[in-house]
Formats: C-alpha cells, sequence, structure tokens
C-alpha cells in the first residue's frame, strides 16, 4: 500500500509564514512597499511575494534606498529583476538628501553613508504616502533587532518605541494606524542565515555575483576586509593587497566588508555559513559593531 507524507518542512513553515504576513498587508493597507536593495533577504523576499501573489503582478512597488556607494554588481542586479517582474520602482536617493541639505555627509576615513539613509528613506514613505513597509530584518542578526515584532509600530516621526508595540497572538497582527504613521513589516523575522540560504538552494533563485568567491583588490581595518574603491578613504598604513573573497551581506560599500572565502557555489556557502560561529552583520558590517543600546537609538530615530 502506498503511504504518502504528509509532513512540512521548516522552509515550507516559514515561507508559508511570510506569505501569510504578504497577503495580511495587502489586505489591510492601502499603500505597501517592499524594501529591494539586491541583497539576499529582499530578494527572498521578492520570490516570497511572487509566490504569494502568483499569477497575479506583485500589488506594491519595490523600495531602494540608495546611498549612491553601493556596488555596482548589485545595482545591475536590482534593476535587470525589476524589469524582468515589470515592478515598479521607488529609488530614494542619499545624494539628493546632501544635495538638498537635509543630511550632512561624514568627511574622513571613517565616513559613511549607511546612517544617512533615514531621512531619505522617512520622506520617500511621505512623498508616497506609503502605509506599510516590508524589511528584510531578521532576529538572528543582533539583539536590538530581535526585540522587534512582526509588525513594528513607527510613529507620525518613524520612529520606533518598544513600549508601543502591539501583542502579536499567534498569527494574529494588528494593522490599525491613524494618518502619517506607518508599520514596519519582517516577513523574515523568523528565519536565519542559514534559513535564507537554504531557502535560495531550493527555490533556485539567482544572486548577485559578489555572494560569491572572488579576486578583489581589498585593505584590512578593524579585522574587517574593505574594498579598494574611491569612496572609500584608506589609510598609509593600509596597505592593499588581493584575496579571495565573498560578501555574506550587501551595503554600502564604505562599511560593508568581505570574508575570505573559497565558496563559489551556494552549496559550499551554506557549508560554510553552517560552521561558523559569527553572525553575518558582526563579521561584515562595521556600523553594526555598535552596542545594543546604540542600535536601539538608531531605530527609534527611524533607522530600518
Amino acid at each position: 500500500m502506498l503511504q504518502r507524507d504528509y509532513t512540512t518542512s521548516q522552509l515550507d513553515v516559514l515561507e508559508a509564514e511570510a506569505m501569510h504576513i504578504m497577503r495580511e498587508v495587502a489586505a489591510e493597507f492601502e499603500r505597501p512597499c517592499l524594501l529591494f536593495s539586491g541583497g539576499k533577504d529582499s530578494i527572498v523576499m521578492l520570490r516570497i511575494a511572487e509566490k504569494a501573489f502568483w499569477p497575479a503582478p506583485i500589488p506594491f512597488p519595490l523600495m531602494h534606498v540608495d546611498t549612491g556607494h553601493n556596488f555596482e554588481e548589485v545595482i545591475e542586479f536590482r534593476d535587470r529583476r525589476v524589469a524582468e517582474l515589470g515592478v515598479r520602482l521607488v529609488v530614494a536617493s542619499v545624494q539628493e538628501a546632501i544635495d538638498a541639505g537635509k543630511v550632512t555627509e561624514d568627511t574622513g576615513r571613517r565616513a559613511s553613508r549607511n546612517r544617512l539613509q533615514t531621512v531619505p528613506l522617512l520622506d520617500a514613505i511621505e512623498e508616497h504616502e506609503f502605509d506599510a513597509v516590508f524589511g528584510g530584518a531578521r532576529r538572528d542578526e543582533e539583539k536590538a533587532r530581535a526585540k522587534e515584532r512582526v509588525f513594528s509600530f513607527r510613529d507620525d516621526f518613524g520612529q520606533w518605541d518598544p513600549k508601543n508595540q502591539r501583542p502579536e497572538l499567534w498569527n494574529l497582527y494588528n494593522a490599525r494606524i491613524r494618518k502619517g504613521e506607518h508599520i514596519r513589516v519582517f516577513p523574515l523575522s523568523n528565519w536565519t542565515e542559514l534559513d535564507v540560504w537554504d531557502y535560495i538552494r531550493r527555490e533556485g533563485i539567482e544572486i548577485p555575483s559578489i555572494y560569491f568567491a572572488h579576486t578583489r583588490k581589498v585593505f584590512e581595518r578593524d579585522g574587517m576586509l574593505l574594498p579598494d574603491t574611491d569612496v572609500v578613504q584608506r589609510g598609509e598604513d593600509e596597505p592593499l593587497f588581493e584575496a579571495v573573497v565573498r560578501y555574506r551581506t550587501v551595503g554600502d560599500m564604505t562599511c560593508t566588508g568581505a570574508v575570505q572565502s573559497t565558496a563559489s557555489t551556494v552549496e559550499e556557502i551554506i557549508e560554510e555559513i553552517a560552521a561558523t560561529r559569527i553572525t553575518e552583520r558582526g563579521a561584515t558590517r562595521a556600523d553594526d559593531r555598535a552596542s545594543e543600546a546604540a542600535m536601539e537609538d538608531r531605530k527609534r530615530e527611524g533607522y530600518f
């Protein structure tokens, strides 16, 4: 007698939860959007959105907060993917915010535009009247993110206050907001970095080439390998050298480091991540090495 296996895998459960969250947002909110940087987490969110609403098109636009200091490979991937799907892309530009005098660019050896993303993000949310914004944050990234719920309430200044978070009982979410307020929604809250890569392997999802091992000129700063580029100011005590590296996460070139690796396939990346004890942001994001209190302050200001 033929026996059928009706067990559900961990990835199936995570995918179903994320789809439910996206459908709930599409039903409850008037103008949601999905933050899409071309990084692996936002790529996974985009695939889930495709599957959640198929065969209909994705019912909300994508938004990228562009620092102007992004990796070329990632921007090329972003534009190509958007064109393939035929979705609308909203670009919130840090450079335009600098030119308009809304933010002041840092100077010096450790200058970064990463923190400057908050103002153009909030401006774009206000301009387009987005009332729900999908983000790819996961609770395993750092302690401040672990305190956030799936529906993260933001006031009319875009600020996060843990005291104002709503109860989330089972899969019930409170979507009620006043005009000017919005909700940051995190469908991947219960995923880990390893889950993301397992899903990329299972779905056969294309990702930017810098996630795989390649030879690049880099220099070492604070234990991180930063790229040789015009937007990163390198000191005389920071010599350049060639190394075989890959990126575990992508972002602003000024604060996103590479890791030495020979992993050239998704399977090899999964093996590498399964063996490491350091989180991706702890290993590759200089701005995320701040204390838990400092990260919470940034979130209260409206940071991602």
